[in-house]
């Protein structure tokens, strides 16, 4: 490896941390684990990050540089905590997490034993495919950290394809608030949207729609921005 990479332990094999650790892994960072319960999981991690040893956390967490957090928000506090409890964070660790929700506040346990927090969102919808490895490349990461360590939270969402952008740890339930209300609405929007042409018997009303929908988001996007459509 070269000079500077990292050995990264992901802990969750959901939709999010597979992928945020196949991105790690293209920027020649190792992946020394990845924890997984259920059949899917290990599938997925199979998938994104072929021959990487799905460990117990205890055991991940010891022989990783950098932690990755990929698990429900709920899950977060109890999880850092319960390390913290064990004794198993590190001095000089990085701690990742990536809820929306949650600045480094939640990683004080961690922080206690000496770790170094990072919160880093990436603001997109993950299908925990190499689909989302193209996609990470046209998005935009929340990064929130204590301002000595902020540029090791950029860099590391620079490595990964994405644009960083910083967001105050105050800040971190408003900009919750808005990416969920983005998401939720547009589902909701197109679920109504593909009813309405089904009902009426149209074929493929997703494909049908596409254009249509993009098109129209990628104007509200560029109108939000202040740029003109015309």
């Amino acid at each position: 490896m070269r000079a500077g990479r990292l050995g990264v332990g992901i802990i969750g094999a959901g939709r999010v941390g597979p992928v945020l650790g196949a991105a790690l892994a293209n920027a020649e960072h190792a992946v020394v684990g990845i924890t997984a319960v259920s059949e899917a999981g290990r599938d997925r991690a199979e998938a994104m990050l072929p021959g990487a040893p799905v460990l117990g956390t205890p055991e991940l967490v010891e022989r990783s540089e950098l932690v990755l957090l990929a698990v429900p928000d709920d899950q977060l506090p109890s999880l850092v905590q319960g390390l913290a409890d064990a004794g198993i964070w590190q001095p000089g660790q990085l701690v990742v997490h990536t809820s929306p929700d949650h600045g480094v506040d939640v990683l004080a346990p961690a922080m206690r034993a000496g770790a170094i927090p990072l919160a880093i969102h990436p603001a997109m919808a993950f299908t925990g495919t190499s689909v989302d490895l193209a996609r990470l490349r046209d998005a935009y990461c929340a990064v929130t950290a204590p301002s000595p360590v902020l540029p090791i939270a950029q860099a590391l969402v620079v490595e990964m394809g994405a644009e960083p952008f910083v967001v105050a740890e105050r800040d971190r339930p408003a900009y919750a608030d808005g990416v969920r209300a983005a998401v939720s609405f547009s589902t909701a929007i197109i679920d109504q949207s593909v009813g309405a042409l089904a009902g009426i018997g149209v074929e493929h009303p997703g494909r049908v729609l596409g254009a249509l929908v993009r098109s129209a988001v990628d104007n509200a996007l560029t109108a939000a921005d202040g740029q003109s459509t015309l």
